[in-house]
């Protein structure tokens, strides 16, 4: 117990120290990286503050893992550098053994983690981009042209030339009803389609329905209905990262249903499960590095944390393109680049000096 309290009392100043610095670069980073349009739209000062403020538990996030994987390198580096490892292993503690609780730790705040995420970055990060796109008039447009989607049960198929979102609005309709065995049964069409009390009402209507062949107008406008919501023929402005796991779960079926390739959806979905357990990773691998140099601590484990970051950033970069384009699946897409560091870390530990 005297060993755990010694390493963490020594872990954990350092972690929280570097996840401010990091926490601090990125907001300013984003901050300078906007500057420029917020003067030029002369946005005011407290707006910004607003804009940035929101934005900092994302930057915590994606400062987690480095300021962890600094922690625990420059902790365990300095211990080596001032010989303290030593008498510990000549105690008969091992390596293992010694930072087995930095292990625990990592593993319950990987999971921590991903309820951070979920419940505190993804709403942060959603307020933080609508904030800004108002205050700099780049918001996005959900009108969209030239719709073909799916229906329910794939029976039905909506064609439509344009779709108004700011009027709730359809324009130049088809509807094609499928039989059981996905034969043509009737068409409608229609000049237009209102949005109105949480129904569609269609003007201009025509409608034909096939018998004996031949496509024969009727007057029964029971057929004359849609029974998808106006989020079915919005253009897709809807980015996996900015919703919690329910919701983009229900988006990617929403998708699925429609006919609309959701591989990077379904990839972003995943990675909302893989990214978290970087955390326990970090601490994994840093446990393998420490240890390599005695001189210039505080230089080298930046370095050596700095390099491991993104090298998994990169990695992942790739796995996730891979399998946005259905190169692989989403699953390893996501997943990939956590199993191989869990395994480098693995071989970095068995040759770490003890």
């Amino acid at each position: 117990m005297t060993f755990v309290k010694y390493l963490l009392k020594k872990f954990i100043p350092i972690f929280l120290g570097s996840l401010f610095f990091f926490s601090f670069i990125l907001v300013m980073i984003d901050l300078f990286m906007n500057l420029w349009n917020y003067i030029t739209q002369q946005i005011p000062p407290m707006d910004i503050f607003r804009v940035e403020f929101l934005y900092i538990p994302k930057a915590m996030s994606f400062s987690i893992p480095m300021a962890i994987l600094f922690a625990t390198s420059y902790t365990l580096s300095d211990l080596y550098a001032k010989n303290e490892l030593t008498s510990i292993f000549a105690s008969g503690v091992s390596l293992f053994k010694f930072t087995l609780p930095l292990l625990i730790i990592s593993f319950f705040l990987s999971i921590g983690f991903l309820f951070f995420e979920d419940k505190i970055v993804v709403p942060t990060l959603k307020q933080k981009n609508e904030l800004q796109a108002d205050l700099l008039n780049t918001s996005t447009s959900k009108n969209n042209d030239r719709i073909v989607v799916l229906g329910k049960e794939g029976m039905r198929v909506y064609k439509a030339e344009y779709y108004d979102d700011s009027n709730k609005r359809l324009h130049g309709i088809y509807i094609v009803q499928r039989k059981d065995d996905y034969s043509l049964d009737y068409i409608v069409r229609a000049d237009s389609a209102l949005w109105s009390n949480d129904i569609w009402n269609l003007f201009g209507v025509k409608i034909y329905k096939l018998e004996n062949g031949n496509l024969i107008q009727i007057y029964d406008m029971s057929y004359a209905f849609i029974d998808e919501g106006p989020e079915t023929f919005q253009r897709n402005v809807t980015d996996v990262t900015t919703v919690n796991i329910n919701d983009a779960k229900e988006y990617i079926a929403h998708l699925k249903r429609i006919g609309v390739d959701y591989n990077e959806e379904l990839s972003e979905y995943y990675k909302k499960f893989s990214f978290p357990f970087v955390v326990f990773i970090v601490v994994f691998l840093s446990i393998g590095l420490s240890g390599k140099t005695r001189k210039n601590v505080l230089l080298m484990s930046l370095v050596f944390s700095l390099s491991a970051a993104v090298a998994f950033y990169v990695m992942q970069m790739v796995t996730m393109l891979l399998a946005q384009f259905g190169y692989v699946s989403p699953v390893i897409g996501a997943w990939f680049p956590v199993i191989i560091f869990v395994v480098l870390s693995i071989v970095l530990l068995k040759f770490a000096r003890t």
